[in-house]
């Protein structure tokens, strides 16, 4: 091709298999939250994120491109220009060293792993329509727009807010949005009465441990090349999720006298998540304080916060993904810095404040976006398709309820109830702490 003289192998290489890893990160999210739901809400709970890896996919290549990365239109979205991946072809990226089409596939992966995040928060009590369509239109008004601001060169991108590869698009918008979703939503059956313990929390290491391997494409392929800003993100996302399982674990242990797998493991997610719109931007050490404060503030929020207010954030999207992603969004403001990525800013820390500003404002932006966006598209698909599964389908589960299965052929007994049982434990990051207490 012409325009081989142009693309570099090695950094497209390194993009496509980042995409790749980014992809089975859905997966992982399945496996992550499917062990922590009761085992009559298994399967549902991981159709939803494989069924998000379908939908949005699909939606992302026909429009969600060209409303996040077309031309720009006032600071607020792209144009139709890339509709359809109209005029994207074999083109090279404007201003890198990769096809564009390698970077269609990298956000693609970005875009449908976006809305998966934010199923831990309704887990168990969400019709399958409402879902559906629910997230279709979340990803197409929120996210969309929300990538253009920050990533497609829309008002907060010209403001100067910096995300590496995803705090504020990802963690802050899917984490508030989940919190908002499930309060309007309510609480599950028997919340706060009955005993919560997750009923597989093998499948939830499983998940964890899939996730750590696929957040590696994650940041260091937002360096879309195969280069020295790339191992940067790599080698402080590994440090940054081993200091956030160590930060959660030390703070449950302290707390409660027990150190848990659910905790570490959460811990190491928090730490990924905190690091994330920082991972292009800051040095080694201050990438371990990022992720020990991102473990503990996680902790605190799913912990402490979450227990405060009773709200039923199942799975705690809000306190790990919009808690960690604020943190490290603010992170991002204290400790980036120029000698890391030229194309960044000097943070706080290095004597200048614009960024730390611009930071703040673009927090509180994604925020409102989030609160805002879901309140309206929630009230619209709750007119259309009544959301909520009624207590005779909560109470069976939404395995046989909406999808006529079954995970498991035989019962699975969790200490006080068996599998198929109406009273059967619902799960929690919270809960499990909580029962520690006990």
């Amino acid at each position: 091709m012409e325009t081989a003289n142009i693309i570099n192998s090695g950094d497209t290489a390194w993009v496509l298999i980042s995409a790749a890893l980014v992809f089975i990160m859905t997966p992982a999210v399945a496996l992550f939250y499917g062990g922590m739901v009761r085992s009559k809400n298994v399967l549902s709970t991981i159709m939803q994120s494989m069924f998000i890896l379908g939908m949005v996919s699909v939606e992302f290549i026909i429009i969600g491109y060209t409303m996040a990365f077309g031309s720009d239109v006032s600071g607020l979205i792209g144009d139709l220009s890339k509709f359809g991946l109209a005029n994207v072809g074999y083109n090279v990226l404007d201003g890198g060293t990769i096809p564009e089409l390698a970077f269609v596939a990298f956000q693609c992966m970005f875009a449908a792993l976006t809305p998966a995040l934010i199923t831990g928060a309704f887990a168990e009590r969400m019709r399958f329509k409402g879902f559906a369509l629910l997230m279709l239109l979340w990803a197409i008004f929120i996210y969309n727009p929300m990538a253009h601001w920050v990533w497609g060169g829309g008002f907060l991108a010209q403001l100067g807010a910096l995300d590496f590869a995803g705090g504020l698009v990802i963690h802050i918008l899917s984490g508030v949005s989940g919190l908002t979703i499930c309060i309007l939503l309510g609480k599950r059956r028997g919340y706060g009465k009955s005993a919560m313990v997750p009923h597989n929390i093998p499948m939830t290491v499983l998940g964890a441990a899939i996730l750590w391997i696929g957040w590696f494409g994650f940041n260091a392929g937002s360096a879309l090349g195969a280069n020295e800003l790339a191992a940067n993100a790599f080698v402080v996302t590994q440090i940054a999720a081993a200091a956030g399982m160590l930060g959660w674990t030390l703070v449950e242990w302290i707390r409660h006298g027990k150190p848990t797998v659910i905790g570490a493991v959460s811990g190491c997610i928090a730490g990924l998540v905190a690091i994330t719109p920082a991972a292009g931007y800051v040095t080694i050490l201050p990438s371990v304080a990022i992720g020990l404060i991102g473990g503990v503030v996680c902790y605190l929020a799913v912990a402490v916060v979450k227990e405060h207010f009773g709200y039923d954030d199942s799975l705690d999207a809000f306190g790990v993904h919009g808690v960690g992603g604020m943190w490290g969004a603010v992170a991002t403001g204290l400790w980036a810095t120029t000698s890391v990525n030229p194309d960044g800013a000097n943070g706080l820390f290095y004597g200048e404040t614009d960024l730390f500003v611009a930071q703040v404002l673009s927090i509180g932006v994604a925020v409102i976006f989030a609160v805002i966006g879901s309140i309206v598209l929630y009230k619209v698909v709750d007119a259309i398709v009544s959301i909520r599964v009624d207590e005779a389908e909560e109470v069976t589960g939404l395995d046989l309820a909406e999808h006529g299965e079954r995970g498991y052929t035989t019962p699975i007994f969790t200490g006080s109830s068996s599998f198929f049982g109406a009273d059967s434990p619902e799960t929690s990051l919270q809960s499990a702490l909580g029962g520690l207490k006990s």
